[in-house]
């Protein structure tokens, strides 16, 4: 996947929210949300309709990705422009210094339990 950027995000937030919204609708909604003029937003529509994320169709936009497959892109990207891609490295760069609630750890915890491989 293209990397999407961070005012290709924000229209997309607004796309996931409502799901499919017309063009005319979605620079209004833009707009009043960050200020965009209506050419900030067809232009970062024309932008992500050629990377194929979304569907611009009879004044309708239409995500083709979803919140998860972007935020897990840029995950990936994340993790390896860090740490070439080692994980342990990563998370240890990443709380180092860092204070975590109980809850935080609870919910960490699960999600690495989900994620261990049977050797």
């Amino acid at each position: 996947m293209e990397k999407v950027y961070d005012s290709e995000y924000k229209l997309l937030t607004i796309l996931w929210e409502k799901e499919a919204l017309s063009s005319p609708e979605l620079v209004k909604l833009c707009n009043e949300k960050y200020n965009w003029k209506k050419s900030t937003t067809y232009t970062i529509i024309k932008k992500l309709s050629d990377k194929g994320m979304v569907k611009s169709e009879n004044t309708i936009v239409t995500p083709l990705i979803t919140k998860k497959e972007a935020d897990r892109d840029e995950s990936d990207r994340l993790l390896n422009r860090i740490s070439q891609g080692n994980v342990a490295s990563f998370l240890v760069s990443f709380f180092e210094d860092r204070k975590l609630t109980k809850e935080d750890i609870k919910r960490i915890q699960k999600i690495i339990d989900e994620a261990e491989v049977d050797e």
